[in-house]
């Protein structure tokens, strides 16, 4: 599909990844439509249908989502099903009726199985139940890979579903308790710094393994699959290159130039010892691979939020 001249609605534009999609798309030379939350309501089927007639999208990319850390899912849990299960179902649903012509939705490495096997191949999605803890908000999104097969088998709908990684970089979620580990990582060495801090401590041994992709990455795959993918298996959006944990804090304690002592709390858990996304479709059939090493990205997201802290979401 050449996407110059289509009319290509975002949803979720202005979020986290949805900021590094837009950036993207402009590279190829679209200019996304973005609905504004206030005025288009995702969980009502008026405002959805609403949006198909005003904004006639001929591509929709649903980036929109309710998200938070683990505590918000324990304590929304129905909150976090509900509303994105509607969004998700309301969305592709109207926009099959509507005549789009290409619909594209993400959904989190989290609807994976708690004990999948690593590194983690699409085939192991039915495998086994999410972690509990944010089921609610795994399993309502994993409900967008039956609803695209069954689209596609009835109606010939032509929409994928496509699973970022350990996704990171700048206007990232920097709170401390319902962030991922890298915006957390950062902003507790700034603050350190700030404070003039002699000692780190980072929790666990730092033996851990995960997979991080740079948020400009990740959007770049994305707009390729839009592109090329015309099914709805799945696939994998991550580097496929391992980091320890204690390799992640060494590099942002080096690039920070935090000058204090670093160590480990070993008596914390560790929690799952390896988290890492087989990428191997990814490769062989959209033929991208990730151009921001790990350290290129953790620099860049130290640079913005040394300039943007007072403005990020914390």
């Amino acid at each position: 599909m050449d996407l110059t001249g289509k009319r290509v609605v975002l949803c979720g534009g202005n979020g986290f990844l949805g900021r590094h999609l837009q950036d993207a798309l402009n590279q190829e030379g679209v200019t996304p439509l973005i609905p504004a939350r206030s005025e288009f309501d995702l969980r009502e089927q008026a405002d959805v249908r609403r949006l198909m007639r005003e904004l006639r999208p001929q591509v929709l990319i649903h980036a929109a989502g309710l998200v938070g850390g683990i505590l918000a899912n324990r304590e929304r849990p129905a909150e976090f099903f509900h509303d994105n299960l509607v969004m998700g179902t309301t969305l592709l649903h109207e926009a099959w009726k509507a005549g789009v012509e290409k619909f594209v939705c993400l959904i989190g490495g989290c609807s994976y199985p708690a004990q999948a096997p690593n590194p983690i191949k699409e085939e192991y999605l039915w495998d086994g139940y999410p972690q509990g803890e944010s089921a609610a908000y795994s399993v309502a999104k994993k409900m967008l890979v039956v609803q695209s097969d069954a689209y596609r088998r009835q109606h010939g709908f032509d929409s994928i579903v496509l699973v970022p990684g350990n996704v990171y970089g700048p206007h990232d979620n920097f709170h401390l308790e319902n962030s991922h580990v890298i915006p957390a990582l950062i902003r507790k060495v700034f603050e350190a710094q700030q404070r003039g801090e002699r000692v780190f401590t980072a929790w666990g041994s730092g033996a851990p393994v995960r997979d991080f992709i740079y948020a400009g990455d990740a959007a770049r795959a994305i707009v390729l699959a839009t592109r090329k993918w015309r099914s709805s298996e799945i696939i994998n959006i991550s580097s496929g290159r391992p980091t320890t944990i204690r390799e992640l804090v060494e590099t942002v304690i080096r690039l920070t130039r935090y000058e204090g002592e670093l160590r480990w709390d070993t008596s914390k858990p560790d929690g799952q010892m390896y988290k890492g996304f087989d990428v191997t479709r990814m490769r062989n059939e959209l033929g991208f691979e990730p151009q921001v090493s790990l350290e290129e990205g953790l620099r860049r997201t130290i640079a913005w939020y040394a300039e943007h802290h007072g403005e990020a979401r914390r």
